[in-house]
């Protein structure tokens, strides 16, 4: 089974800063690829942007990281992946949202976040081998250690999925953390402010209403359920 988790560097590398990936304020940009690969592995839903027929287009969807390589996967009729695989310009957003930031005035509200933004060209995957090692890490960013689990994908299955890849050619992550930065002259109001924390968590599993009776929670649900 392919690692979906194979970030470490022998060094810190650092993504190029160019016009396209550059945060505009500096102070919560970060072009570190262990940062940017943190929050890939710890987000569930990427939003993903690309131009359809001169239309712009954003949907949510499922990922996998093998690398430096991000995969997505539909349905083989999809009109989006029919686009896709042709090697449009796309572009990935995960944001994971760590609190509401609450100041003294409405213009100072804000959100404590950390999100990893990604420019690539989309390409259809046809090697059987990479196309297999990809549904393994989508499955398993879901729940790691999931695809082990369920039964034995048939060809059909395969066939019928289509699977892109998009090479993570720039990128940054921008990051907000710390509590409201008011006007120096609103700190002497009587307005509350401060932060709301904001965490993810998995609440205990429900079986399906036609689970056997007998069957076990499955092991990758149970550490899912049991995180803190």
């Amino acid at each position: 089974m392919t690692d979906t988790k194979n970030s470490k560097h022998s060094a810190k590398e650092t993504f190029q800063i160019t016009e396209t990936n550059k945060i505009r304020v500096a102070k919560r940009a970060d072009y570190d690829k262990d940062t940017l690969f943190a929050i890939l592995d710890e987000g569930l839903i990427a939003e993903v942007g690309f131009v359809l027929e001169n239309k712009p287009i954003v949907l949510p969807m499922v990922y996998g990281r093998v690398g430096d390589q991000l995969y997505i996967h539909g349905a083989k009729a999809a009109r989006m992946f029919k686009q896709l695989k042709e090697g449009l310009p796309i572009c990935l957003n995960v944001t994971l949202v760590d609190g509401l930031v609450v100041g003294r005035s409405a213009f100072h509200h804000s959100m404590n976040f950390r999100s990893a933004n990604i420019h690539g060209t989309a390409r259809l995957v046809e090697d059987e081998k990479e196309k297999y090692d990809a549904l393994v890490a989508i499955t398993d960013h879901l729940a790691p250690g999931r695809w082990d689990e369920t039964r034995e994908t048939t060809q059909k299955e395969i066939n019928a999925t289509s699977v892109i890849a998009v090479t993570i050619e720039q990128a940054a992550s921008k990051i907000r953390t710390g509590m409201p930065i008011d006007d120096e002259a609103d700190y002497d109001l009587d307005h509350w402010a401060g932060i709301v924390p904001i965490s993810t968590s998995f609440g205990p599993a429900i079986n399906d209403s036609r689970l056997k009776q007998g069957i076990p929670l499955a092991e990758s649900i149970r550490k899912l359920t049991s995180r803190r």
